[in-house]
């Protein structure tokens, strides 16, 4: 009970928020980054910390002269190890299991990353949460200010939302051309999140002896193999018994040596939760890489904005909309297409259409006499400042 208490806490980086709370200031790939992989890396870190889903993380066997408890702290906090060359030989016959044999005149391969998997579980959730972070402390709540009091209203009485909807074109209007800093924050953020995901793919293949790059492709490979002649490279990387060596003084004062063998019931998780992550990286890398060519072709191509332009607002001229595209800069686009995922389909089609007629047909923008010139409250600066008005 007490790790599903934990689980739910997490929960609340992938809870459903309602755009009444919470305004919408970025894309589905950016949120995978920063709500499903950092619920994923802690739910993983609690679920390696959580005991009682195994029992002991460590179990080793001894000849009864050194107490349990005394062998299983010292293996644990030390390290334990395996022999490469004992890998692939016949268990039963010739070894224990896979990586135990003889060891005189054989390599060793230490193992004490188990010691310290909760942590580089929780720094990766960190890591992955920080491009967000950068984020939000740079947009400052600007998209929040501006679409307060219609964000997330699916009604409205047409008096209010026409006064809302014409402030913010009013915003807009005198705003015109400054969101530079704003847009390049974004996309900075935005490559700043693909960069962190292939940084924890090459962190992660340090942390397990260089073994993760191919370790999902070798999985594949030994899913297909004939059953009898098939190793798992899982157990290879993430070994159920292992050795441990054993120092102290007999009672003639003469150091005595003691060899133990270790269960490591721990790594049936590890091996699992690092399966799953070398899946997901590798999507998200993939799905992130595909954003930031698709963001680029946005910030380099008009017509790809005119195009998503068009696809929120269908009922528009496209010559209308080409001139609107030609007066507005990557970052108004940027303000311009948030809006669109903060308030109605209705609200924003009004919104568009408002623009054309003032942008579209003219290169000096003219309010109509319909259009209250009042500034939203509060005037909100390049990065959602509050200032004087």
């Amino acid at each position: 009970m007490a790790v599903f208490g934990m689980v739910s806490a997490v929960s609340g980086f992938i809870k459903i928020r309602y755009l009444l709370d919470k305004a919408v200031i970025d894309n589905m790939v950016f949120r995978c980054h920063y709500r499903i992989t950092t619920a994923i890396l802690f739910v993983c870190c609690i679920i390696v910390t959580a005991n009682n889903l195994i029992g002991d993380p460590i179990s080793c066997i001894n000849d009864g002269s050194i107490p349990m408890h005394v062998i299983n702290t010292f293996c644990w906090i030390t390290y334990t190890f395996s022999i490469p060359g004992q890998q692939h030989r016949q268990i039963g016959t010739e070894v224990a299991a896979h990586g135990l044999g003889n060891e005189f005149g054989q390599e060793k391969r230490y193992h004490s990353y188990y010691q310290w998997v909760p942590f580089v579980l929780f720094f990766q959730g960190l890591l992955f949460y920080l491009p967000h972070w950068i984020w939000k402390s740079l947009e400052d709540g600007k998209m929040r200010s501006i679409t307060d009091g219609l964000r997330g209203l699916i009604t409205m009485p047409e008096d209010y939302g026409k006064e809302r909807t014409n402030r913010i074109i009013k915003y807009l209007i005198d705003s015109l051309n400054s969101h530079a800093s704003y847009s390049f924050a974004y996309y900075f953020c935005e490559a700043l999140n693909f960069a962190n995901v292939i940084l924890n793919i090459f962190l992660v293949d340090k942390f397990l002896g260089g073994a993760f790059m191919t370790y999902g492709t070798d999985v594949i490979k030994f899913s297909n193999m004939d059953q009898d002649k098939r190793y798992d490279p899982m157990i290879e990387i993430f070994p159920r018994l292992t050795k441990c060596t054993f120092h102290k003084f007999g009672p003639g004062g003469s150091p005595q040596r003691h060899d133990t063998l270790c269960v490591l019931a721990l790594n049936i998780l590890n091996e699992k939760i690092y399966i799953f992550l070398w899946f997901w990286f590798i999507i998200l890398s993939v799905i992130t890489g595909v954003a930031l060519i698709y963001s680029f072709m946005v910030i380099t191509m008009p017509t790809t904005r005119e195009t998503i332009i068009k696809r929120s607002y269908r009922s528009g001229q496209s010559k209308e909309i080409s001139g609107l595209i030609r007066r507005l800069d990557i970052g108004d686009f940027l303000i311009l297409h948030f809006l669109g995922q903060n308030v109605t389909r209705k609200v924003y089609c009004e919104m568009i259409q408002e623009l054309c007629n003032l942008l579209g047909n003219s290169r000096t923008p003219s309010a109509p006499s319909t259009l209250e010139m009042h500034p939203i409250y509060p005037q909100v600066d390049n990065f959602g400042k509050e200032t004087e008005t």
